[in-house]
């Protein structure tokens, strides 16, 4: 696909992977139009390419009538990553706020439809798959495309939605001929992360020296985190090589748990604090893994950036542009809210 040129829409463009993306797709020469209504991302993460005219910006809100019709017209290609969203304790703890995504991406997909979008790529999740299977920390489980079927047993509202949208674009590609690529991130971090997901709140604690260090769960929660310019260059390589629909993991192979990743931050910190476990709070799944062997196979993809060199250059970014004191009393916030 030549992006030189060709209108594309991303749809929460201000975010930590929309920001991103708007950068990639900028190098390529793409004409892009940004829809976002500022609830969790920061404008300044695409303001240089706005004021330089690369980008138009529109603040709204796509669940509002009429929203979503504007914002897809003339579009080649829609990227939808708007949601309502946050880390665990949001995906937990707000249900009904996270249900909105129903009514969001159907309106979003249904004005692509009318707007005859040549394709739609979407932001999915590892939500998506089934939580009963995920439940043993010690089994080395890695999670294939095929696993989500029924029963469907999606990760609490947040996951349903994301599952119902993958449905919702295949049947429009199968009854309507609308292409489309699911992308299927797992546990995304990098730099203009916020606070809410763990990469950043684990390196939040180690640089206000946190002690004791506060860890959800009992820490044996096994993730592959996954680095920021690695989920984009998939998303990219899914609209060029995806039109039906399918979903495919985005996500590094490597089984990390978060003990081992706390040490780790702290280690790069130079301190060693006492850990405190919180089994109470929010922890999702105990293991959740990709396999990524699909994106290898139709997208010619695999993560270029493993854990310790994405987690060096983000905790290089937090350092430079964040405030201890500001990082320290924003924290127990962001960490249930967005």
């Amino acid at each position: 696909m030549d992006w030189k040129n060709r209108n594309v829409l991303v749809t929460g463009g201000v975010s930590l992977i929309g920001s991103h993306l708007v950068d990639a797709l900028v190098k390529r020469g793409a004409k892009i139009r940004v829809v976002d209504d500022l609830s969790s991302g920061k404008l300044e993460n695409i303001n240089g390419h706005i004021e330089a005219g690369r980008v138009k910006f529109i603040q709204a809100d796509l669940r509002e009538t009429g929203v979503a019709e504007a914002a897809v017209e003339d579009m080649s290609v829609v990227f939808h990553l708007a949601a309502d969203h946050g880390g665990r304790g949001y995906v937990d703890l707000h249900q009904a706020a996270c249900a909105t995504n129903l009514l969001l991406d159907g309106l979003v997909f249904r004005a692509c439809h009318r707007a005859q979008v040549e394709k739609v790529v979407y932001a999915s999740s590892g939500c998506v798959y089934p939580n009963g299977i995920q439940t043993d920390p010690n089994q080395t489980l890695y999670l294939t495309e095929d696993m989500v079927g029924p029963p469907y047993d999606a990760d609490n509202m947040y996951g349903w939605a994301k599952l119902m949208a993958e449905m919702t674009l295949r049947a429009y590609y199968k009854d309507w001929g609308m292409k489309s690529a699911s992308c299927r991130y797992f546990t995304v971090y990098g730099p203009r992360g916020v606070e809410n997901h763990a990469v950043i709140a684990m390196i939040a604690r180690a640089y206000t020296r946190q002690d004791p260090f506060i860890v959800w769960g009992n820490g044996e929660q096994i993730r592959n985190w996954t680095y920021i310019d690695d989920i984009v260059e998939g998303t990219i390589l899914a609209a060029e090589k995806v039109d039906d629909g399918s979903g495919i993991n985005l996500g590094t192979m490597e089984r990390i748990r978060v003990l081992d990743a706390v040490h780790e931050i702290a280690n790069k910190f130079n301190y060693r604090p006492k850990i405190e476990l919180h089994p109470e709070m929010p922890t999702g799944p105990l293991n959740r893994v990709a396999d990524n062997g699909l994106a290898k196979k139709l997208l010619g993809w695999e993560p270029k950036v493993m854990f310790k060199e994405g987690l060096r250059r983000t905790i290089e970014w937090y350092v430079a542009s964040c405030n201890q004191d500001e990082a320290a009393m924003a924290l127990d916030r962001l960490l249930t809210e967005r």
